[in-house]
């Protein structure tokens, strides 16, 4: 949460992050450390949705690749989330595959958890839940709808820059986010659950 307990959205640092990746590109070690910092929450949140306990090694190894192709990368501060969102997804897969698990969704690190500041329905819906029941309901969600709101959410990716990283059409993550938190909407009413903050639990 922000100063003033106002959502930070992940996007309101891209310009920074933007810079400290072409600084990054140019040989600038704390450059490339501060835009871990930046991206590291969200990503790490992320492949909690996905591989669970492992996530700390899986991002390890994203980043490593991150490291080596850095020079390779064209783009911005959004797109550099998004291409870090691939990679990191990447490896999650290749994970899985050798566990021979299904991807699910696990627990999700509390300060990943920062809403884009719109303020629809469903945001206001998931913004009521404590963090452990929101990452309850996020994991009763289908596998497709799961990994949307994680990335629209959790990464802060916009509908074309999950995509890119899903391997499908904006509009058909933008309808999988959307019934995603139209569904985490519903079960928050049908369950009469108290206002609470992300943050409270």
């Amino acid at each position: 949460m922000g100063q003033g307990g106002n959502p930070r959205r992940p996007q309101s640092r891209d310009a920074e992050l933007g810079a400290a990746v072409a600084r990054a590109q140019d040989g600038d070690e704390s450059a490339f450390a501060l835009a871990y910092r930046i991206v590291q929450p969200g990503l790490l949140g992320y492949l909690r949705g996905l591989v669970g306990e492992d996530a700390e090694d899986i991002a390890s190894d994203a980043w490593l690749e991150i490291a080596r192709d850095l020079g390779r990368f064209r783009g911005d501060g959004a797109g550099f989330r998004g291409w870090t969102a691939t990679i990191a997804r990447h490896r999650a897969l290749d994970h899985l595959r050798r566990q021979r698990v299904r991807p699910r969704a696990a627990g999700l690190e509390q300060d990943a958890l920062e809403l884009p500041g719109r303020h629809s329905t469903p945001d206001q819906a998931l913004e009521s839940l404590s963090t452990a029941r929101a990452l309850e309901l996020v994991r009763a969600l289908p596998r497709e709808q799961a990994e949307a709101v994680l990335l629209r959410v959790v990464v802060g990716l916009d509908g074309p820059a999950a995509a890119r990283v899903l391997g499908k059409r904006p509009g058909a993550v933008r309808t999988a986010a959307y019934r995603g938190l139209r569904r985490l909407a519903r079960r928050l009413g049908a369950h009469g659950e108290p206002p609470a903050r992300w943050d409270s639990g």
